[in-house]
This record gives C-alpha cells, structure tokens and sequence, in this order.
C-alpha cells in the first residue's frame, strides 16, 4: 500500500511517520501532484497559522490539487480546518470539502484547547473498535462546528466536530499519532479503509 503524507511545510510530519511505522506500514513525505494522486491513501497533516499554510498550498498548487482526489484523504487538525470553506484565523478561505466554517473559541476558555478531551457520537467506519468516550490529545484555538457531517463530538466550551467525513475525506481535530492506542486504531482504521468511494 501507498501511503503519502503532504509535505507542505506543517509540523507534525514525523510523528505521524513514525506511528504509521510502528503498525507496520510505510509512508513517503511528497508534494508531487502525480505521486499524491497514485497514492492509495493521503495524509494531509496540519500544525501552524491556517492563512500562511494556505498560501504554502496555494504556492505549491495543493490547494486544487487535494478536493480533485478520490482515494481516502486524512485531514488532522489544522488540515482538518484548510478542508472547511473558511476560518476565522487569518481570514482564510479553506479547500470547501466540508460544508462548515472555522471558530475562534471565545476568552470565556483558555486557549489553545491543549490536552486529552473525549469523543463521542461517533458515526464512521474510522471508530472502528473505538469506543465512546475514549480520549484524544487535542492542541488547538479554533474549532468546526457541529453539521451533517459531523463524525465525532467533543466539548471545549460548546459541542463541536472533534471529526468530519465527506466521501473519501476525513478529518480530525484531535491528533490520532501523539494519542496513545486509541489514536493509532483510527490512524490503522483509516489506512485499511475500502478505496472505492
């Protein structure tokens, strides 16, 4: 199996890396448009100011590139929020895979939201063998809200999408490689996922 991890200038790339190692798979670090669209699953991580990663995508032509693919797309955190149609930090307009926009927390909480947080309401073949409830290591200020294609919930001042899918799109709010057993089921979950969407 292929597996490529986007290679944008994020900065979680290795950790991601090496858990997809320790399950016994390989990926390559690539922003190749024609090494990405042959891949059999895509990782595109995400750590850092969404209006700058985007100009990144943008200059790398990534950013029309990704919402073209039909093989299984794994957003996390910050890719997660590029997926959306906007977000308020930087004022930027995201890829528009999912049909929601992108929050800033109020100063009612601290923030960055940072730590393990639960998820629940889970809704996709990406939880399989996971349970509600478990926890997820999360690092982040803005937040999707809850839509129709919500896949798990988590609360951080208000109920909001921890996860999203849309065909073969997924993504993550929380970060399932620095998240213990729980976080390498989903990412192994993702990688055995049935192509043909």
């Amino acid at each position: 199996m292929k597996i490529v991890i986007i290679n944008y200038g994020a900065g979680n790339i290795q950790s991601i890396m090496f858990a997809i190692e320790r399950l016994g798979f390989h990926a390559v670090l690539s922003n190749d448009p024609d090494e990405i669209r042959a891949a059999d699953k895509v990782i595109f991580p995400g750590v850092g100011e969404a209006s700058y990663a985007m100009k990144m995508l943008k200059e790398s032509g990534l950013d029309s590139l990704i919402p073209t693919l039909t093989q299984p797309v794994l957003g996390i955190c910050l890719g997660m929020q590029l997926m959306c149609h906007h977000s308020e930090e930087g004022d930027t307009t995201g890829m528009g895979i999912f049909d929601v926009n992108v929050y800033k927390y109020t100063n009612k909480v601290k923030v960055p939201h940072m730590g393990w947080n639960t998820i629940y309401n889970l809704k996709s073949d990406l939880f399989k063998d996971i349970a509600e409830n478990d926890y997820m290591y999360l690092v982040h200020s803005f937040y999707a809200p809850l839509c129709k294609e919500t896949i798990a919930t988590t609360n951080y001042e208000l109920e909001y999408s921890s996860a999203l899918e849309n065909k073969n799109f997924f993504g993550t709010q929380f970060h399932p490689e620095k998240s213990g057993d729980v976080g390498e089921q989903i990412l192994k979950n993702f990688l055995l996922l049935n192509s043909n969407f």
